[in-house]
């Protein structure tokens, strides 16, 4: 029987994974994080998802991401950019999360006897984040096997698709509606669209606008 370990957060991207997972693997199991983030009500959204998909979701607490990275998302006292910056990445940028969510992961699986581990991450479409990239993701999958004399396969089914692709995909695993409406993006923490201002808003309603225009053109 094949497991694999979801990488959640109740969000547009990690949803589509968990349903992706679902798909290719006979047993799913999802991790999440609290990490001080002021959209921490992606965790209620989290829960509930789960718990449709009938898939065992555990949360850890990270607390060293909001004592030790100053940005928008750990700090309270930060604004969240509205626009992206050309000179450097978005103030949402926590440093180091991606490594340490799948690190704590890796433990998590290995302990689990899990070697399929899932991540919403890509690079075809989004915010400037470094660890975000495929070069990062290989590079973690080779460090993580010999950190942990353990073969581990890390899956992004979303690296090379933009937004509006990953709607498409969201559609075509027939969960379009809770995708929309269910999940939290938005880094205020409002369900389905959103503020409608913050860049993972704009990011996420732009690509659902040219999806849901392909689609009508048929």
């Amino acid at each position: 029987m094949s497991k694999a370990l979801v990488v959640y957060s109740g969000g547009q991207d990690s949803t589509t994974c968990l349903f992706w997972a679902k798909k290719n693997f006979d047993e799913v199991f999802a991790i999440a994080f609290n990490y001080g983030q002021r959209h921490i009500i992606e965790l209620s959204a989290a829960k509930k998802i789960a718990n449709q998909a009938d898939v065992p979701l555990t949360i850890f607490n990270i607390d060293i991401l909001s004592g030790v990275s100053h940005n928008s998302l750990t700090d309270q006292a930060i604004e969240v950019e509205s626009d992206q910056p050309d000179n450097r990445p978005p103030n949402t940028l926590v440093e180091g999360r991606n490594m340490l969510f799948l690190t704590y992961a890796a433990i998590f699986a290995k302990a689990n006897s899990i070697h399929d581990i899932i991540t919403g991450v890509g690079q075809a479409d989004y915010s400037g984040y470094p660890d975000c990239r495929n070069e990062f993701i290989q590079s973690l999958n080779q460090t993580l096997n010999l950190s942990m004399d353990y073969e581990y396969c890390l899956h992004t089914p979303l690296m090379w698709l933009d937004k509006s692709e990953i709607w498409k995909l969201a559609d075509d695993l027939g969960i379009f509606d809770l995708v929309r409406y269910q999940t939290i993006t938005c880094y205020h923490g409002i369900p389905g669209e959103g503020c409608g201002t913050c860049p993972s808003c704009k990011l996420r309603n732009k690509g659902l606008l040219n999806f849901l225009k392909s689609r009508e053109n048929g």
